[in-house]
């Protein structure tokens, strides 16, 4: 275990560069969705399945929202970027996202969160971009989550 896993996610939400995490990604960054080839391939050493705890999904126009929910799970996959290719891809996950650091017009905010490795139940520490605060409030007021937590399998 390293310093930054054993630090709580507040912690390490304040922590501008906790490491060069894996991303876990559960909307069009997955294998087989519209932004996969486009900004992931030839990017990644692995990908695999994995699973958000403590978050549920909500429908977004044409992508989804993880919002931070006791009890709720999210699938999606856990990216690990090559090496050469990180600060690359961290850069250009963060324009696709829309997120600045602190900017309160973000739709998303990246934050360091542990995910569950579904092959074998590990943690792992990884980015994932949650809904931004406003954004949340608004989902959590007017829409309803995505059953299941698997985006690919809703009626989208």
């Amino acid at each position: 275990m390293t310093l930054v896993d054993a630090l709580p996610d507040a912690v390490t939400d304040a922590v501008p560069d906790a490491g060069r995490l894996p991303f876990f990604v559960y909307g069009t960054l997955r294998p087989g969705a519209p932004n996969h080839a486009r900004f992931l391939t030839g990017r990644t050493r692995a990908e695999e399945p994995a699973r958000l705890t403590g978050a549920v999904l909500y429908p977004g126009p044409g992508y989804p929202y993880a919002v931070e929910a006791p009890g709720g799970v999210v699938t999606g996959d856990l990216v690990t970027a090559r090496p050469e290719a990180y600060a690359d891809l961290l850069a250009t996950l963060d324009r696709l996202e829309e997120y600045a650091p602190g900017d309160p017009r973000n739709l998303y905010d990246r934050a360091a969160r542990n995910v569950v490795r579904v092959a074998d139940g590990s943690p792992v520490r990884a980015w994932v971009y949650l809904a931004a605060p406003a954004v949340a409030a608004g989902l959590r007021a007017r829409a309803t989550p995505i059953e299941g937590g698997e985006w690919r399998a809703a009626d989208r």
